[in-house]
């Protein structure tokens, strides 16, 4: 199951948890939309190198088109122009890394994302996720309680931290979060319940 910030990269992992990140990827309705859009941005870049925000623009739409490791040239030019657009070119980095399961580079990104935004609940996440996808379920735990510190309401930070739970072996806090998603978000609800009747 997948979930997903619509921002700009959607993490495409096949994995039990549920993934966000603050990017999200747009499909586009023809191959020529996306080329056409490609190429106009490449343009951009050729026209002004010294904008750090071309090159970020260009890295998004590699990102869009999972060109990931062009993605990361691109944010990682805009970062050498201007090292204050890593508030947005961190993240993005590492959704990039995530998206290609390099989880350790990911998880580098994401931490020193908290350099310009210290409370970011989905960045904390986003640590989170990397934990869990480096199975060191612990610190993912820790990631996922700092993220619902920073926003209550957070459902999909309660499913994953459930699931960590379950990873080890603490189901009774998995299910006080089961009960509370039942009130939140049915859906989430009922796929946690499937993967606590199997920790049975």
């Amino acid at each position: 199951m997948i979930r997903t910030y619509q921002h700009f990269l959607q993490l495409t992992l096949s994995t039990a948890v549920v993934l966000l990140s603050g990017f999200a990827i747009m499909t586009f309705s023809g191959c020529d939309t996306a080329s056409k859009k490609l190429n106009d941005l490449q343009q951009a870049v050729w026209q002004n190198p010294e904008d750090p925000q071309a090159y970020i623009r260009l890295g998004n739409e590699y990102a869009r088109q999972r060109q990931y490791e062009k993605a990361v040239d691109s944010y990682e030019k805009a970062l050498a122009l201007n090292p204050q657009s890593g508030i947005t070119v961190y993240p993005a980095l590492g959704a990039a890394y995530f998206n290609q399961k390099q989880y350790t580079h990911a998880l580098d990104y994401f931490e020193k994302s908290l350099e310009f935004s210290p409370d970011d609940s989905l960045r904390f996440y986003d640590i989170g996720n990397a934990y869990l996808q480096l199975e060191k379920c612990n610190l993912a735990i820790e990631a996922y309680l700092q993220a619902i510190a920073n926003s209550t309401a957070f459902e999909e930070a309660h499913y994953n931290l459930a699931i960590c739970y379950i990873r080890t072996g603490q189901k009774a806090k998995a299910e006080e979060i089961y009960a509370w998603l039942q009130d939140k978000n049915n859906y989430l609800a009922v796929s946690l319940e499937s993967h606590l009747e199997n920790a049975k």
